[in-house]
């Protein structure tokens, strides 16, 4: 790929995280918008953009899952060696939220009751001179509280899941600030 199909390809990534961005703000109301930076290299870049021009979105999609009103589930992502929110990319044709359903499902084992969306992530990526953006959204859903929790990721990623008191989140906790933001959005701390 030369650098002027680098451009393009980043430029098509930006449309299409337009009108998911977009498609969210329609659909939902009351979430947060956190705004993220990231420099990558080249190859990265053209990961992230080749994503963001499928669907819109970099990383895919997430679910913050409560469990009372001060426990939020975390998973433990080898890849990554941190607590991540239940979550992965989104498949050919698939919604949003049918992509945060089957990710829960088979990170943690589980099936909730979804609430709407708890955030819109905007994440903007940079590499030399070329940038492109893309939403994250992770989704908000409850938990029963005698859910067992049961790891059967196929990408070998993911190796526990666990439930955290929001007070006591891991300091390895991915996007941590993000989640204790949207916890005092949600309960008016």
């Amino acid at each position: 790929m030369t650098m002027d199909d680098l451009w393009f390809l980043a430029d098509e990534a930006r449309q299409r995280a337009e009108q998911a961005y977009h498609r969210l703000r329609r659909d939902h109301t009351d979430f947060i918008e956190p705004v993220h930076s990231r420099r990558v290299s080249r190859p990265r870049f053209r990961t992230l953009a080749t994503r963001v021009k499928a669907t819109g979105t970099p990383y895919g999609v997430h679910t913050v899952v409560r469990r009372r009103d001060d426990e939020i589930l975390l998973v433990r992502h080898e890849g990554v060696d941190m607590w991540v929110l239940p979550g992965g990319e989104v498949d050919d044709d698939e919604r949003f939220t049918e992509a945060a359903r089957r990710e829960l499902a088979e990170e943690a084992g589980i099936d909730a009751d979804y609430g709407g969306l708890a955030m819109a992530t905007r994440v903007d990526i940079r590499c030399d001179g070329h940038q492109l953006w893309g939403v994250m959204p992770v989704y908000r859903a409850r938990a029963d509280f005698d859910v067992e929790l049961s790891v059967n990721d196929p990408d070998d990623e993911i190796s526990t899941a666990r439930w955290f008191d929001v007070g006591d989140l891991p300091a390895d906790t991915r996007d941590r600030d993000d989640l204790l933001a949207w916890h005092g959005h949600v309960t008016g701390d």
